[in-house]
């Protein structure tokens, strides 16, 4: 696992164990709605994390980009995929997504492809 993939894992878990240290019902409903939302289902898990990363991607969100690159890796996103993926979000959001694509591309470079 290279730097800023393997960095941002360890990240994210510290801080959500935090954030579960401190949590009321609110919060543990709403970690639980996210966990739901990207289950099996009319569309398949490959496909919800890919509608997250564009999503991700047009509100500019780089620990969101993060974690739905490496979901989308670890839910057989191809390479040609990501690439139409990310194009989708750079339509929709504009140029000022330029910056958080390169950071995706990155992460998505690190994990391998």
């Amino acid at each position: 696992m290279v730097k800023i993939v393997a960095e941002f894992r360890q990240e994210r878990e510290a801080l959500n164990d935090l954030v579960m240290k401190y949590a009321d019902l609110t919060i543990k409903r709403f970690y639980g709605l996210d966990s739901q939302a990207y289950r099996e289902g009319a569309l398949p898990p490959k496909t919800k994390e890919m509608l997250g990363l564009v999503a991700s991607l047009v509100l500019r969100c780089d620990d969101c980009i993060k974690y739905h690159v490496i979901r989308c890796k670890e839910e057989g996103v191809s390479t040609d995929e990501m690439v139409e993926v990310l194009g989708i979000g750079l339509v929709v959001g504009g140029s000022i997504t330029i910056p958080h694509l390169r950071r995706a591309l990155q992460a998505w470079d690190e994990l391998g492809n």
